[in-house]
């Protein structure tokens, strides 16, 4: 599927409500592990999640279109959350993460972006030359990544639970 708009808003207008369908109100025995050291909890996909949507998509959009490559990104620290996201309650990101998502939401639809403005470049710190399109399709895939990522982490919480029902459940073997 080419980026359309319309399919970018479908995925980042849901994200924040299909989180809350999944977490909020849960307990910190399903949205604090994690899979070992360096990856994310449930807990740590919504921090994560804010995080970009304060230092990431908004403005890297901004910086290519004002600059285009001749300004870098910034680097993105992906473990940045941490500082303000420990400790706080999941229904709390959640409202911070909803509440940022409809905020950069009605700035990308206020930009009317074109087919062409799509194929406008900026640069990546690592990985070279980009275009914005690339950048917001890279954005629905992240919310879905990271959607997933919750999914299979707590679904692992009962990995030694299901008995021989393991090998018909992939969420557990991959």
């Amino acid at each position: 599927m080419r980026i359309g708009m319309s399919h970018v808003f479908e995925v980042l207008e849901r994200t924040p409500r299909a989180l809350r369908g999944l977490l909020g109100g849960l307990s910190d025995d399903w949205t604090l592990p994690n899979e070992g050291p360096d990856t994310f909890s449930p807990h740590d996909v919504v921090g994560h999640l804010i995080h970009g949507e304060k230092t990431d998509w908004i403005p890297r959009l901004r910086r290519i279109l004002e600059h285009g490559p001749s300004q870098p990104f910034e680097p993105f620290d992906r473990f940045g959350f941490r500082a303000y996201a420990t400790g706080m309650p999941i229904d709390a990101l959640l409202g911070e993460f909803a509440r940022l998502r409809a905020e950069n939401i009605a700035i990308l639809r206020g930009l009317r972006l074109t087919e062409d403005q799509l194929g406008l470049e900026g640069r990546h710190p690592a990985l070279g030359a980009v275009t914005l399109g690339q950048l917001i399709a890279t954005w629905v895939v992240h919310d879905l990544n990271h959607v997933a990522q919750a999914v299979r982490v707590m679904a692992r919480q009962y990995r030694g639970e299901v008995g021989p029902w393991t090998e018909f459940l992939a969420i557990l073997s991959k």
